[in-house]
């Protein structure tokens, strides 16, 4: 028996961050029912280490925070800390801030996130 015929590939880095990141994915964008204004406190296991208050009246620390959970958050994280018409307005600064394995899911997922999109409305 060949070994090299015997094992599947093992598939590149960017391919297992892609799907981590398009299973943590919300069904709609509609489904981000996250706050608008105000402090917003993320948990540990989003962001462990340094900031964890944010203001979402202040753009850079918005910003911030949706950088943060759209790298470590989970699906419920998601729903609850981001809102569909804040992610929608900050996607053309915020897409250059994030991964392109981010990117490109969520992007693929939501074409209302596709470049030109906003610019097509």
């Amino acid at each position: 028996m060949d070994l090299e015929t015997s094992f599947d590939p093992v598939p590149d880095a960017a391919e297992v961050l892609r799907a981590r990141y398009a299973g943590r994915l919300p069904a709609r964008l509609t489904d981000l029912k996250g706050p608008r204004h105000g402090a917003v406190d993320l948990p540990l296991h989003v962001v462990w280490s340094g900031l964890r208050s944010f203001d979402l009246d202040r753009p850079r620390s918005r910003m911030s925070l949706y950088r943060a959970v759209l790298t470590e958050g989970q699906r419920q994280d998601l729903v609850a800390f981001l809102d569909q018409d804040l992610l929608i307005s900050q996607w053309p600064v915020l897409r250059t801030l994030i991964s392109r394995s981010i990117r490109d899911v969520w992007e693929a997922a939501f074409s209302e996130l596709a470049p030109g999109a906003a610019t097509a409305a």
